[in-house]
């Protein structure tokens, strides 16, 4: 695409100092840096657990008209009110405006599904909201199953599209099945910007990655990846990392 979605995301506020999430390596060296640019089909972004991955995606998900809990911008559903506030100190600089979007995150998927469910209960003579989803429950599906039936039949392009941990569910295989759905949607000028630990989703052709570190977030290669280093690491002799893990070298 000439014109993304989300172009940039920038702190401007000073953050107030008793928020958990001003604290996190992720939000610190954004505030520092100035801004994370996304001129690109498809951006990740990885760091370790605590890293502020999560965080930083939701508040920019919030600030560009999302539940904080999933969903496309007409979800409204609050099973509980966890989300950090980090989206009222983040300015979003935007480029064309999408025609369709959606929000998921593993965390409070089953919550989005049980939204669906909700809606669909209720006596109206409008469509049911799983026919969108594949016309099958969500809940009757295995974790991995729902999450490629949301991915195939509510992604519809021209989309911005903002994805947590999406291969939380999904078998190596179910990754490389979503792989191929991406690069699909981007086919029809859709964006997407993804937080991931999996080394396979992240070897998408062509996408940006920013590594979020203790003190700095860094613009990577896929081999320099501590994901992919680490892993790569452990395949090439995983006898010997695991003596060592468990301390029996």
């Amino acid at each position: 695409m000439e014109n993304y979605y989300i172009e940039e995301v920038k702190i401007e506020k000073a953050l107030p100092r008793n928020a958990y999430f001003s604290g996190l390596p992720a939000v610190r060296n954004l505030a520092g840096a100035g801004k994370i640019s996304f001129g690109n089909d498809v951006t990740f972004i990885v760091g370790e657990n605590g890293s502020g991955k999560s965080t930083l995606l939701e508040a920019g998900a919030v600030a560009a008209g999302f539940n904080p809990e999933g969903g496309t911008k007409n979800f409204s559903f609050s099973t509980f009110d966890s989300h950090s506030g980090l989206s009222d100190y983040i300015t979003l600089s935007r480029g064309a405006y999408p025609k369709d979007g959606f929000f998921l995150r593993a965390e409070s998927f089953y919550n989005l599904a049980s939204s669906i469910e909700e809606l669909d209960s209720q006596p109206c003579g409008s469509p049911r909201v799983i026919g969108a989803y594949g016309g099958v429950s969500l809940h009757e599906q295995s974790h991995g199953e729902s999450f490629l039936a949301v991915l195939r039949n509510r992604f519809f392009g021209n989309g911005l599209y903002i994805l947590d941990e999406p291969e939380a569910a999904l078998s190596p295989t179910g990754i490389m099945s979503l792989m191929v759905i991406v690069h699909d949607l981007i086919e029809k000028n859709s964006q997407f910007i993804i937080s991931t630990h999996s080394p396979i989703l992240m070897a998408y052709p062509g996408a940006f990655i920013y590594e979020l570190r203790e003190r700095e977030i860094a613009a990577v290669s896929y081999r320099e990846t501590s994901h992919y280093i680490l892993t790569r690491r452990f395949l090439e002799q995983p006898e010997k990392m695991a003596e060592r893990l468990l301390g029996n070298e």
